[in-house]
C-alpha cells in the first residue's frame, strides 16, 4: 500500500489545472448609457450589455421589468422601462442578474450559458462543468 502526502497529492493536483481557471477576473459590464425622458427611462446600450453577458435580451429584459415592477419595451439596441429609475438602482439590478444568471456559483466565472431541460432551467459553467439550477422567470 502506498502512502501519499497530502501536500504532494495537492502540488501535483494544482500542476493539472489550467492556468486560465485559475485566474479570477471580474466581469466587466460596458458603462450604463441611460437617460430619463419625460416618465420613462432608458437604457440606450441594453443589446451590447446582453452580448455582452452572452444572454438573451428577452430574459434579462423579462427580469429588469419584473424587479421594477413596471412594464418595458425594446427598440432596436436599446430599452424603454415606464417610469423613472435611477442610474445606481439599475447598476444594482444589473449585478444582481450577473451573480443569479451568469456567474457560476462554483468557481465564480462567467463562462455560462443557461440550458433548459423539461421545465427547469440549468446554469452550466464551460470553465468548471458544474450545472446549478436557477429561478424561473
Amino acid at each position: 500500500m502506498m502512502k501519499y502526502d497530502y501536500e504532494e497529492l495537492l502540488k501535483r493536483a494544482r500542476a493539472q489545472i489550467p492556468e486560465a481557471t485559475l485566474k479570477q477576473e471580474r466581469l466587466e459590464l460596458p458603462r450604463l448609457q441611460y437617460g430619463v425622458i419625460g416618465m420613462r427611462t432608458i437604457i440606450f446600450n441594453f443589446k451590447e450589455i446582453a452580448e455582452m453577458l452572452n444572454r438573451d435580451p428577452m430574459h434579462m429584459l423579462k427580469f429588469l421589468s419584473g424587479e421594477m415592477a413596471t412594464a418595458a419595451t425594446t427598440q432596436g439596441t436599446r430599452i424603454i422601462f415606464q417610469g423613472k429609475f435611477r442610474r445606481d438602482s439599475i447598476e444594482r439590478l444589473f449585478e444582481r442578474y450577473v451573480e443569479s444568471f451568469v456567474t457560476c456559483p462554483i468557481c465564480k466565472r462567467p463562462d455560462t450559458k443557461i440550458t433548459k431541460e423539461k421545465r427547469v432551467s440549468f446554469l452550466v459553467c464551460e470553465a468548471c462543468g458544474a450545472k446549478s439550477s436557477i429561478k424561473q422567470l
